[in-house]
């Protein structure tokens, strides 16, 4: 049985796990990352392609500000600027009621570098006259945009391989376990990798490996619903989506420069974790177009040509597991983004990366301690999750 030994192991090739190897190589970390599949392959690479910050958990903010400062430095760092486009995000919705909460919102200190802007009734149609008439007000966000999911792992698994660190696809994991100081894992064709610092940004796994270290994390994997229509002309710079408590109504769109809009939302589908494929239901598909015609008239009447779907993991309280262990000293979580991770990924490789190499980060990450479902009654912080915490609202 071969032996590879590195500073830092990781288990999982997502954006989190490949922007963590990426940073840590940054920091002069030996990092081996290992992918049971290919590279970004079943959340990372799949989903909307929203970079956006506002709408995020207050508490999460300071993460996805950090993580923004990052997608602006992209080409410098990995060479690739993963077709970001800082195009503006918008939040609309369609009842007088819900315009407080957007307001609400916009007004809290955590937000304040959104710069966000309420438009409301007539101002709003004049600024985007392609809404629909149900559409009472938004909430914009002139800083965020969207970028191509399916770039992002990849462009960041080669820029760390350029650092040397060692990226294997297509390895998968049969046992994880801890021997007196180091981590060892074996694999189901006999590799044994070895480190003092095991990562784990496993995506809807991540809580299977959790559990092998005695914190169980309650994990529901589902499936997004996306579809993509012909191409058009190019009009609709800004990406918009529906602010409500109704589910079949959540829908967002994205348009890309080549003209094809990009659609998300509505009911999500279970994915099947045994063989690792995920479905999009017809259904869906209706609701999406129904739905479009309300937020975008005239959308129902174009072509779609691919719908997709992928496997992310969501967690009780739509926030992740990210940290350290709070049973076993050098094991560290990232995963459970529930849906809106893809922002946050070059920010979370680069708290991570801070935190495994140096003990604590500068960045607060409390809410996302793993405590919160191993222990509920545990006060949320960590000596090595943050120096920030106190006073944070949240």
């Amino acid at each position: 049985m071969s032996l590879n030994k590195s500073d830092v192991l990781i288990i999982g090739g997502g954006i989190m796990g490949t922007a963590s190897a990426f940073f840590l190589r940054e920091r002069g970390c030996s990092v081996t990352l290992l992918e049971r599949d290919h590279i970004g392959r079943y959340a990372s690479g799949v989903n909307f392609g929203n970079v956006r910050r506002q709408g995020r958990h207050l508490g999460q903010l300071e993460l996805a500000n950090r993580s923004y400062g990052l997608w602006k430095r992209l080409p410098q760092l990995i060479d690739d600027n993963l077709e970001f486009i800082a195009s503006g995000h918008m939040r609309v919705c369609y009842r007088e009621d819900e315009i407080s909460e957007l307001e609400a919102y916009a007004a809290a200190p955590q937000a304040r570098e959104l710069d966000l802007q309420i438009i409301t009734g007539q101002a709003l149609h004049q600024r985007f006259p392609f809404l629909g008439p149900e559409v009472k007000a938004g909430s914009y966000a002139p800083h965020d945009g969207h970028a191509n999911p399916r770039l992002a792992a990849p462009a960041f698994a080669r820029a760390a391989a350029r650092r040397n660190a060692r990226i294997e696809e297509q390895t998968d994991v049969q046992r994880v376990e801890k021997v007196n100081d180091e981590f060892h894992v074996i694999t189901v064709d006999g590799q044994r990798f070895t480190a003092r610092q095991l990562l784990i940004t496993a995506g809807a796994w991540g809580a299977k490996l959790s559990e092998q270290f005695g914190e169980t994390v309650p994990l529901e994997p589902n499936g997004p619903q996306m579809s993509v229509t012909e191409p058009v002309p190019y009009a609709l710079p800004t990406v918009i989506g529906v602010f409500t408590k109704i589910k079949e109504e959540v829908i967002y769109f994205r348009q890309i420069p080549r003209g094809n809009i990009i659609i998300g939302g509505g009911n999500r589908v279970k994915p099947d974790m045994v063989n690792r494929r995920a479905f999009f239901k017809p259904e869906s598909l209706l609701n999406q177009m129904k739905q479009m015609g309300r937020l975008l008239p005239g959308a129902s009447n174009l072509n779609i040509i691919r719908v997709w779907s992928g496997i992310e993991s969501y967690t009780p309280d739509s926030l992740p597991v990210m940290g350290p262990s709070s049973k076993v000293d050098g094991l560290f979580y990232a995963f459970g983004f529930c849906g809106h991770g893809f922002q946050l990924g070059p920010g979370v490789g680069d708290v991570m990366a801070e935190l495994i190499s140096t003990g604590s980060t500068s960045t607060s990450i409390s809410p996302f301690d793993i405590r919160r479902f191993t222990e509920p009654a545990a006060p949320l912080s960590h000596p090595q999750s943050d120096r920030l915490a106190a006073g944070r609202l949240i």
